[in-house]
């Protein structure tokens, strides 16, 4: 009889499957991926929190393998990196979207995303850019804070409390003037927006920045990613918001949930 090898995290982190060394290396590169400018062996080692004899024994297994260059203290990563994120695209979620969000783009005339939670981020893995009006340079595989994004909150609005502390951080910096700080203020945010079905996020990452996310159910009515639309504040007032990109958005995100159950039924 074949062995069910279905099992959760936590299961695997415990067993004799899981390798630790392959879940460190992976940390590490992941650390070394979100900082072009290059990270120390110190730096690396308190932020994957790993011994440093470990951190360095990553590392230098990365520089071997061609992910990451050493130069002096600081290891960088290579345009290697570029060649895992770049195959995002081909994975069936992201290849679904991408012409929901290249059409929702371009009837709008502002940038679509898609991203999935990562920690206590959201990962983008798809994107359709019309306009740049973020200081980050967005791409596929890169990453912001989930608890204060339109993309993030839709993400965190449909989990428990208990699941969603874990990808909330204790500490809310704040980034802007408007951003929310404090942890019960974004409960009541987050349960308003599991009800509305939709996050209106006003300048709380970025001064002048508004967006709009919405849910992405798949084939088991289970939030499999979100899906948004990014505009300027002085370019888009708060009334043609609400009129026309939030109804854009959710119809672009049920678009997309239709195409992964029929793409589920047909496979």
């Amino acid at each position: 009889m074949e062995r069910d090898v279905s099992t959760s995290v936590g299961d695997v982190t415990e067993s004799r499957d899981f390798v630790t060394a392959l879940a460190r290396g992976l940390d590490v590169l992941r650390v070394c991926a979100a900082a072009p400018e290059g990270r120390s062996l110190s730096d690396v080692a308190r932020e994957t929190d790993m011994p440093r004899a470990a951190a360095r024994r990553a590392l230098l297994t990365l520089v071997a393998t061609g992910y990451v260059v050493q130069s002096g203290r600081l290891f960088q990563p290579t345009p290697r990196v570029l060649d895992l994120s770049a195959r995002v695209a081909d994975m069936p979620l992201p290849r679904l979207a991408q012409p929901i969000l290249d059409k929702l783009s371009n009837t709008l005339g502002e940038s679509a995303s898609l991203a999935i939670l990562d920690g206590t981020d959201i990962l983008y893995i798809a994107r359709s850019e019309n306009r740049r009006i973020l200081a980050v340079d967005l791409r596929v595989g890169a990453k912001l804070p989930a608890w204060c994004t339109s993309m993030g909150r839709v993400l965190l609005a449909v989990l428990s409390e208990a699941e969603r502390s874990r990808h909330i951080p204790k500490k809310l910096d704040s980034r802007t003037t408007r951003t929310t700080t404090d942890h019960e203020t974004l409960s009541m945010i987050l349960d308003s927006i599991k009800d509305d079905g939709y996050c209106i996020q006003d300048q709380e990452l970025e001064l002048g920045l508004r967006s709009v996310a919405a849910p992405v159910f798949g084939h088991d009515g289970k939030v499999v990613a979100a899906l948004n639309i990014s505009t300027q504040a002085s370019r888009t007032p708060l009334r043609l918001l609400r009129h026309t990109i939030v109804p854009a958005v959710r119809e672009a995100a049920v678009a997309l949930g239709h195409a992964i159950q029929h793409q589920q039924r047909s496979g």
